[in-house]
């Protein structure tokens, strides 16, 4: 069985008589009345069968969408094994997103749309002057119609795709906040450890402060401001600490799982040059989905042939219908130049899209760089620091030092310590950043 042609006018009753018989047998085969154009239920715009998609436009094959052959062959940066690799599947397997169910619905909606170039079929009831019912079958075949069915079709391919995007988007983004949450949880931990090591120290010196204050070598004011410290230590690695509690207590509500034993960081490398940002994917399809809708409206007035054949009660009837599906009025031809127009409007939104993604990664990359230098330079800093208090100490000891002047040591290396512990906690949150900016941290295959 051939499928019709839009693009050719049948003439003749018997000629149309032909096309209609030869219609309503292919409606009836494949699958429009009471029939399963699908077998086994299976979808045909599966992301892990791209072959079956069929958008027909503007950088597609017949039988391929790139923007979801792209999707479905990115693979995560995440390590197979390790902390990051469970956080992920632990968040995932616990996602109640709603991108899924949307992307079924552009699924099914695209799977009725690929049969619209069928004939319709529907009955027909009316009531004749003489107060009867009569009852009629109609058989409608669309010959000519400007391209309007082959844009619905590419409508609901690119609804598709956008659909897809939306689910990859929404699924790097779950992952990504349960990262998130984890590794700030990690950097609170060994902030708070820091903090809590140098509020001991501190509290020594307080204690040796109270004694010279005993003993009559030191005045309250030095005891008051040395307490005053100890409690600012104190209350800096108390909010670390709550800050850690607070992060795990986040991602363990975005799972099913006990995720508390968990620890250490996954190093991965990003690859160069990355994939697309899935923001640009998402202005690709949303593009096509434009152009397809400007192509219907654009087709809505412009003339359309078709034709239609009745059987039933009286006399079966075969005609052609040519018309519009929108009146003519002065602006049409604005109208249809604003339509012509649309396709450049959206190829503007794509190149807007690509051009701020590349800015916001390329500010992700300085700001990690910046952060490698200064976790290289700061380790270096924090180092001489500590033999320096390490000096001050033996100096104290000597009585070359007051104790205040160690305090201050004290306190000075305990906040680079701090600042420098969580710079490498700083650097993988922009990686996983810009990993979640590429859309690649969740296997395509899996979505």
């Amino acid at each position: 069985m051939t499928r019709p042609s839009h693009d050719s006018v049948l003439v003749g009753p018997r000629a149309i008589a032909r096309a209609f018989a030869m219609a309503a047998a292919v409606a009836v085969l494949s699958g429009c009345v009471g029939g399963t154009p699908f077998p086994s239920g299976r979808s045909p715009f599966s992301m892990n069968e791209v072959g079956d998609l069929t958008p027909g436009k503007p950088g597609t094959t017949a039988q391929t969408s790139l923007i979801i052959a792209d999707l479905s062959a990115r693979r995560s940066v995440l390590p197979a094994s390790g902390a990051y690799a469970q956080v992920a599947q632990a968040v995932l397997e616990a996602s109640k997103g709603s991108a899924q169910a949307e992307l079924r619905v552009a699924r099914l909606t695209a799977q009725a749309k690929s049969k619209n170039w069928l004939p319709q079929i529907g009955p027909t009831v009316s009531l004749t002057a003489l107060g009867d019912l009569a009852t009629q079958l109609v058989v409608e075949q669309v010959l000519f119609d400007n391209g309007g069915k082959k844009a619905e079709r590419d409508h609901a391919a690119a609804d598709v795709e956008v659909a897809a995007v939306a689910l990859s988007a929404e699924m790097n983004d779950t992952v990504h906040d349960g990262l998130r949450y984890y590794v700030s949880g990690l950097k609170a931990r060994e902030q708070a450890t820091v903090g809590m090591r140098a509020a001991a120290r501190i509290g020594d010196y307080d204690r040796i402060m109270h004694e010279r204050v005993k003993g009559g070598l030191s005045d309250m004011s030095e005891a008051r401001v040395l307490a005053q410290k100890l409690a600012e230590m104190q209350a800096i690695a108390a909010a670390d600490s709550d800050a850690a509690a607070t992060a795990r207590a986040q991602l363990q509500a975005m799972t099913v799982r006990d995720l508390g034993t968990l620890s250490g960081l996954d190093d991965f490398d990003l690859p160069v040059p990355g994939p697309e940002p899935l923001s640009v994917k998402r202005a690709e399809g949303e593009k096509a989905r434009t152009i397809a809708e400007a192509r219907m409206a654009r087709a809505g007035h412009l003339p359309a042939l078709s034709a239609s054949a009745s059987a039933g009660a009286g006399k079966p009837d075969i005609g052609l219908a040519l018309g519009t599906s929108q009146l003519l009025g002065i602006g049409t031809a604005d109208t249809l130049a604003a339509l012509d127009a649309t396709q450049d409007a959206a190829g503007a939104r794509v190149e807007t899209a690509r051009q701020e993604a590349g800015q916001r990664l390329a500010a992700l990359d300085a700001r990690l760089r910046a952060l490698q230098a200064q976790q290289t330079r700061d380790a270096a800093v924090v180092a001489q620091s500590g033999a320096g208090l390490e000096m001050f100490t033996e100096q104290y000891r000597m009585g070359r030092r007051t104790l205040m002047e160690l305090v201050t040591a004290c306190e000075n290396l305990a906040a680079m310590e701090r600042a420098q512990v969580g710079l490498k906690y700083d650097i993988a949150l922009i990686k996983l950043e810009m990993a979640r900016e590429h859309g690649i941290l969740v296997n395509g295959s899996s979505i």
